[in-house]
């Protein structure tokens, strides 16, 4: 793809997730010693570098005893991070594994071990979800494998599977801060979701869920999923309501938000900026599926070149996909896969979609990529070594496309997660 807009591309994509990690905010946010011991409770993908960050201001900055500070970390493989103190584990994502479960099981120990001079300091991230697995009483370990998985396939919305989650769940949905109680319970947060609900991000296990188990019954009805008979008497089981607000148990618990998906695209905005574009940003709470968005995208630029403007559109959100096909990728890939016709032809335009974590979809590794960079030229080098558009996307199979044309955003770890980050430049013809 062209040499200038592709390195300027994966600039604005740098800059988003530096934004957000959590070197650069989380020491001003982190609470003061108390008497007892700091109870460090951490997952998601930002999990390792959130408890790192953490461990060097106490241990190193504050000079906290050893003995103080206890705790355990759950990330996706391949983000754990190096730890002195806290237990760091990497487990599943996004379908949870058998070190996800241990790790739940760990932090709900420790968070039931907590008194009354101790704080439970809780750091949450986008992947919480699937790191953290505590089945509810009746519903095995496969039995929710195979609940999460029927949800990822769907094309149901984030909201709409945490629901689900929240209720099947003994961690999920405002329980870990429940368990803790009457412990102190500080929670600090990185948002990955729409609209940064508290109660969506990482499934909300420390704060109250204004959703019900007749809501999760709902969208199992939706989307028609055949799901295992233990789920489906568990979505009936008053005792799996989760707790609400004004539940006393919950009445020491705080929360605080540190980093936005807004964030990032504030500072990507800034290099558009300063870069001589104009900037014109959707927002960071776009949904819906990826291949209608990505249409919806095209159409903004061919009018922007139509009106002879330099600008860069900018969005961020977390889009879906509905799985048709049997090929592998994710949303971003998908939809700069969708971009590939519309975009044909049109020089000096180029964009980027990518995962903020370093991931999009894929099988579940580190090294999956995170989304994919397209132009108006792709379309002509996928024809001259055989690759149909239109062929791998009916097949969602937009990793092996882009692959093939060496065009995969390929970055790691970012070690945070504040959602995706998509940019289409209109640049002079």
């Amino acid at each position: 793809m062209s040499d200038g807009l592709r390195p300027f591309l994966t600039g604005l994509f740098r800059a988003a997730v530096e934004a957000a990690h959590p070197s650069s905010f989380l020491p001003a946010l982190l609470p003061t010693p108390p008497k007892g011991r700091i109870v460090l409770l951490a997952a998601g993908k930002a999990a390792g570098s959130m408890v790192e960050t953490a461990e060097r201001h106490y241990l190193d900055t504050l000079k906290l005893p050893t003995d103080r500070l206890a705790g355990v970390a759950v990330a996706r493989h391949g983000y754990g991070r190096p730890t002195r103190v806290v237990t760091m584990i990497e487990a599943g994502h996004p379908v949870p594994d058998e070190a996800g479960l241990k790790g739940a099981a760990r932090a709900l120990e420790l968070a039931g071990s907590a008194g009354a001079d101790d704080v439970v300091l809780v750091l949450m991230s986008g992947g919480a979800s699937a790191n953290w697995i505590a089945p509810a009483d009746g519903i095995s370990f496969a039995d929710k494998q195979a609940v999460t998985r029927a949800l990822l396939r769907c094309g149901a919305h984030i909201g709409e599977i945490n629901t689900v989650r929240k209720h099947l769940s003994r961690i999920k949905g405002g329980r870990l801060a429940a368990h803790a109680f009457p412990a102190k319970v500080i929670t600090i947060a990185i948002s990955d979701v729409p609209g940064d609900d508290p109660s969506a991000i990482g499934s909300g296990p420390t704060v109250p869920d204004p959703t019900t188990l007749a809501d999760a019954r709902a969208i199992v009805a939706k989307y028609k999923l055949d799901l295992p008979a233990s789920v489906t008497q568990a979505l009936n089981d008053p005792a799996n309501e989760s707790p609400k607000p004004g539940d006393p148990k919950l009445a020491h618990s705080s929360y605080t938000l540190a980093a936005r998906p807004a964030d990032a695209l504030d500072a990507a905005e800034k290099a558009i900026v300063a870069a001589g574009y104009e900037c014109i940003s959707l927002g960071a709470d776009v949904e819906g599926e990826a291949r209608e968005v990505a249409a919806a995208h095209a159409a903004m630029a061919h009018d922007l070149r139509a009106q002879g403007r330099r600008a860069v559109i900018v969005s961020g959100g977390e889009l879906t996909v509905t799985m048709r096909g049997k090929g592998r990728g994710g949303p971003n890939q998908e939809y700069a896969l969708a971009l590939v016709a519309p975009l044909t032809g049109m020089t000096g335009v180029a964009a980027i979609a990518g995962d903020t974590d370093g991931t999009d979809g894929g099988g579940g590794s580190a090294a999956d990529p995170a989304g994919a960079l397209v132009d108006g030229d792709t379309a002509s080098r996928a024809k001259a070594i055989g690759l149909d558009p239109a062929a791998f996307l009916a097949d969602n199979n937009s990793t092996e496309f882009f692959a093939r044309l060496g065009d995969l955003l390929e970055p790691g770890p970012t070690f945070t997660n504040v959602n995706d980050f998509r940019a289409i430049v209109v640049d002079t013809p």
